[in-house]
C-alpha cells in the first residue's frame, strides 16, 4: 500500500470505529510499520498507536496472533496499552499511545545514540521483572484460543518457537551454515528435565517507562508457550546493545517475585535459542529485494547476533575462540568518493509525511555500509574460502557454493565435530563484524557476549 492509502485506511478506521477525527499521522522508526495517530473527539485530543506487519515475511506468527495474545494478557491485568481493535487496511493492531521512553531497539540506532541505564530506568526495570513473573504464572491453557501450539515434550517446551522460525527459513530457501548448525545443536542438547510450561514473551525486556514507573509492556509478536528461562535469556542477548543493567540482580529480583529458583544452565541454553531466532529473522530481509525495511540493520544483526550466539555456545561447551584483526584496507579512492557522494545526495532528498528523515537516513546507510566492504570484503571472502577448503577438503568456487556445501557437511556431522564447527563459524562471523566496524573496536557490533556460567 502507498503512504496515501495507509493514511486513508487509518483515517477511515478511526472515523468509523471510534467516531473521531484524525489530525496527524507520524510513522515511527521501528522494524515494522508503526504509526502514531493523533485524533480529536468532542474537543478532546489523544493519540493512538497502529502496529502493522513488516514488508517481508520474517516471523511465523500472523498479526492476529499478537492481538489475541495481548487480549489474554490484558484480561489478566498485565500493564499493556489499552486495545481498541484491529484495522483491516492497513492491517494493524490499534492501541492507546502510552507515555514513556525506551532504549533503541535497533543496533544502528543504538550506535547513533548509546543506550544508558539511569536510576529511574533501573527502578522501572525491577517493576518489569515483577510483572514478568506475573506473566509467567498465567495458566498456559488460557492461550488456547491463539496460534500457540501446546508443548508436549521437553523438545517442544525448549524449541517450539525457534523450530517455526527454522521451518520458515527453509520455506524461504535460505541457505546458511550457522542456521543449520544452531538447529542441529539445539535439537541434540535439549534439557530433558523440562516439564513446566509458561507463556513467554519471546523478545523480553521491551517496556516503556516514565521516570521510575513502568508505563506499558510492549511487543508480543513472537510470544509463545515454552520455558520461562527463554525470557531471561533475552536480557542477556540484548545487553549491552540495549543496556539492561545488572543482569544477575535482575535475575535475583525475578526469582524472588516468582518464588521459584532460576536455572542458569537453562538460561545459557535458551540464550542459544533466543540468538538463533534473532539470527534467522534478518536473513529474510537480506534475501528480500522488495522496497522498504532496513537492509543495513539486517546485515549488521546477522553478523553481530551470529558472532554473539557462537560466543554463548563456546561458553557452554568450554572452549576459547580465536581472535584476530583486520588487515590493511584496500585503497579504493574512486569507489569511496562515489559512495560518499551517493550517501550525501540521498541525505539531501527532501522529506515529507510519507518519507520521514529517519527513512531517508536508513537508505543513506547502504552506500555508507559499502565503503568498508570495498576496503575489506575481498580479504574476508578469501579467508572464508580458505577456511571452507580446510574443512571440506576442497575449495568451493565461490561463497554461494561454499554455503551449500557447508550446509550439507553440517547436516552429516556428528557431535564430535561441534568444537571445530563452532570455531570455524565464529571466524566467519568475526570477519563480518570486523568489516562492519572497520577497525573501530568500540563499535557496538564488536560487543562480546557476557558469560553466565
Amino acid at each position: 500500500m502507498s503512504f496515501e492509502q495507509q493514511q486513508a485506511g487509518i483515517t477511515r478506521w478511526v472515523r468509523d470505529t471510534l467516531g473521531a477525527k484524525v489530525t496527524s499521522i507520524v510513522r515511527q522508526r521501528r522494524w515494522r510499520p508503526v504509526w502514531r495517530v493523533f485524533i480529536e473527539k468532542d474537543g478532546v485530543e489523544s493519540s493512538l498507536l497502529f502496529k502493522s506487519t513488516r514488508p517481508w515475511p520474517d516471523h511465523p506468527y500472523p498479526l492476529r496472533h499478537e492481538y489475541e495474545v495481548l487480549k489474554v494478557l490484558q484480561d489478566n491485568g498485565v500493564l499493556i496499552p489499552t486495545l481498541h481493535g484491529m484495522c483491516a487496511e492497513p492491517e494493524a493492531i490499534v492501541m492507546e499511545w502510552v507515555r514513556g521512553g525506551r532504549d533503541p531497539g535497533l543496533v544502528m540506532e543504538a550506535e547513533e545514540s548509546r543506550s544508558v541505564m539511569t536510576p529511574d530506568r533501573w527502578a522501572a526495570s525491577l517493576k518489569y521483572m515483577e510483572a514478568l513473573a506475573d506473566i509467567h504464572r498465567i495458566p498456559p491453557e488460557q492461550f488456547s484460543g491463539t496460534e500457540l501450539p501446546f508443548p508436549q515434550t521437553p523438545a517442544d517446551i525448549a524449541l517450539n518457537s525457534v523450530q517455526r522460525f527454522y521451518a520458515m527459513c527453509l520455506e524461504q530457501n535460505v541457505v546458511d551454515p550457522l542456521m543449520e548448525f544452531c538447529d542441529l545443536w539445539l535439537r541434540r542438547n535439549v534439557p530433558q528435565d523440562l516439564t513446566h510450561i509458561s507463556f513467554v514473551t519471546g523478545d523480553c525486556g521491551q517496556f516503556l517507562s516514565d521516570g521510575p514507573e513502568m508505563t506499558a509492556i510492549i511487543d508480543m509478536e513472537v510470544g509463545h508457550l515454552g520455558d520461562n528461562h527463554h525470557d531471561l535469556a533475552c536480557f542477556r542477548g540484548r545487553h549491552p546493545i540495549e543496556n539492561m543493567g545488572d543482569l544477575p540482580a535482575l535475575y535475583r529480583h525475578y526469582e524472588k517475585a516468582l518464588g521459584r529458583p532460576v536455572d542458569f544452565h537453562k538460561i545459557a541454553y535458551q540464550t542459544i535459542v533466543f540468538m538463533s531466532v534473532g539470527y534467522y529473522a534478518p536473513l529474510f530481509a537480506l534475501a528480500n529485494r522488495a522496497p522498504g525495511g532496513d537492509w543495513v540493520e539486517s546485515a549488521v544483526q546477522v553478523a553481530m547476533i551470529g558472532r554473539r550466539c557462537l560466543e554463548a555456545l563456546a561458553e557452554i561447551i568450554g572452549i576459547e575462540l580465536e581472535q584476530f584483526a583486520l588487515p590493511a584496507p584496500r585503497v579504493t579512492p574512486i569507489e569511496d568518493m562515489a559512495l560518499q557522494k551517493l550517501a550525501d545526495e540521498i541525505r539531501s532528498i527532501p522529506t515529507s509525511p510519507g518519507f520521514e528523515d529517519w527513512q531517508r537516513g536508513v537508505i543513506a546507510t547502504i552506500p555508507e555500509f559499502l565503503v568498508n566492504q570495498q576496503h575489506y570484503g575481498a580479504w574476508a571472502e578469501a579467508e572464508d574460502l580458505n577456511d571452507a577448503e580446510a574443512l571440506l577438503g576442497y575449495r568451493p568456487v565461490d561463497l554461494n557454493a561454499a554455503d551449500r556445501d557447508l550446509v550439507a557437511y553440517i547436516k552429516a556431522a556428528g557431535p564430535e565435530e561441534d568444537v571445530a564447527l563452532v570455531r570455524f563459524l565464529y571466524r566467519r562471523m568475526l570477519r563480518k563484524c570486523l568489516v562492519i566496524a572497520g577497525g573501530n573496536k568500540d563499535h557496538l557490533v564488536m560487543v562480546e557476549m557476557e558469560p553466565i556460567l
